[in-house]
């Protein structure tokens, strides 16, 4: 996992050949006015936006997640947001099957911890980080982009 400011986004360009894409796009728009929605922006690059109540850390642990064929970097907009993390090697509760549809593997456990995202930051969650996030008050607001590995 890394956490970060959009800011320091270039730094992270070498870890995979589509974060320099990913980065770029967070770059190129308005993104706090960005509608509610998913659409592809390249091939192995998604961008969801997400706008909704933030939840309590035990509503959010129910979907304890992560993700086998994708790497997340989630950016908070309108926030703070908070999220749940342990890395998955801890984990030994599966929360049911793997879909490989939706790309998404639940589990049971608890967190290691929690973070918390103020509006402008990031972070980018690995297939080894397990997280629940949309933790907080009032409204929040995120893009999350899916990197294909």
């Amino acid at each position: 996992m890394i956490i970060d400011v959009l800011s320091n986004a270039g730094k992270y360009s070498g870890l995979h050949p589509n974060f320099k894409k990913a980065f770029d796009y967070l770059s190129q728009n308005d993104l706090i006015n960005l509608e509610d929605g998913a659409f592809e922006i390249a091939e192995g690059l998604k961008v969801i936006v997400i706008s909704g109540e933030g939840t309590t850390r035990e509503e959010s642990i129910k979907g304890f997640e992560c993700h086998d064929q994708n790497i997340d970097i989630q950016i908070s907009l309108k926030g703070p947001e908070t999220f749940a993390w342990k890395p998955r090697e801890k984990c030994v509760s599966p929360n049911g099957e793997y879909s490989e549809e939706r790309d998404v593997r639940f589990f049971h456990d608890k967190p290691d911890m929690y973070f918390e995202l103020q509006e402008g930051q990031f972070a980018i969650l690995f297939p080894t980080d397990v997280h629940a996030a949309m933790i907080g008050e009032g409204m929040l607001k995120k893009i999350v982009i899916k990197v294909k590995i």
